[in-house]
């Protein structure tokens, strides 16, 4: 029998406030991998998630967080917020990736540039995107998104203003609302981003009602987490993203 803690580490800097992106991965974490968590700060958890707030979190580079997490010694980390770094662009994604791995020596992994590289993995165009965000996130998410090369089809959010603790407190049949809501005719696979919303446990039973294939947040970091630590093998029950296998 492997010893699992000899195995490869991922490393995740977690939003304080979120509580579904520790959970969701261990529900995908496959045998021989490990995972462990920094939680990083850089907003105000009384504040709705808003622009302004999600661009402040994405501009500071958690550099004590990254510090303790790196005691570790990850083989890769992930940064588990989306719209931190959705709301500033492609390019800013990139080079906070990079700024991280220049930090921690690590392979790096955003959560904004997985879903895009989940995207291209399944060789998809045209997406329907949900997600809880306030509208203005929402506009410069699928503005991303086009930035990137994708057409958006169709997209939902919710109504009203959720506070931090609102978006992690949706449950997995409001998601599943949510993402159905926002498929159209031309749909070819349905995004549903947030590292803090329950998207994990109905990626399957949205496949099967739509035929698309579901990206969340969360899902695609696992994904290319397990690609950057050289993982080979399939994990069912949460999409075909993972259900294709990593080789």
């Amino acid at each position: 029998m492997g010893d699992a803690r000899r195995g490869k580490r991922i490393g995740i800097l977690v939003p304080f406030t979120n509580t579904n992106l520790e959970p969701d991965f261990a529900l995908m974490t496959p045998p021989g991998v490990t995972v462990h968590t920094a939680r990083m700060g850089g907003y105000d958890e009384h504040e709705i998630p808003g622009v302004e707030q999600m661009q402040g979190l994405g501009a500071s580079v958690p550099d004590e967080p990254l510090r303790l997490l790196n005691g570790v010694r990850p083989d890769v980390v992930v940064y588990g917020c989306t719209s931190a770094t959705l709301t500033h662009g492609a390019q800013f994604d990139r080079e906070l990736a990079g700024k991280i791995k220049a930090l921690s020596g690590a392979q790096t992994v955003t959560a904004a540039g997985a879903i895009v590289a989940a995207l291209r993995a399944l060789e998809v165009s045209d997406v329907a995107f949900a997600s809880p965000y306030v509208p203005g996130i929402n506009a410069l998410a699928i503005q991303y998104l086009v930035e990137c090369g994708f057409r958006v089809t169709g997209h939902a959010e919710v109504q009203g203003e959720l506070s931090n603790e609102g978006q992690g407190a949706l449950t997995p049949e409001d998601v599943y609302a949510l993402g159905k809501s926002a498929v159209s005719s031309q749909t070819q696979a349905i995004v549903l981003s947030c590292t803090d919303m329950r998207s994990t446990e109905i990626i399957a039973a949205l496949e099967a009602e739509t035929g698309k294939p579901v990206i969340t947040s969360n899902q695609s970091m696992m994904y290319q987490a397990l690609k950057a630590t050289g993982f080979r093998g399939v994990i069912n029950g949460y999409g075909q993203l993972l259900a294709r296998g990593l080789s």
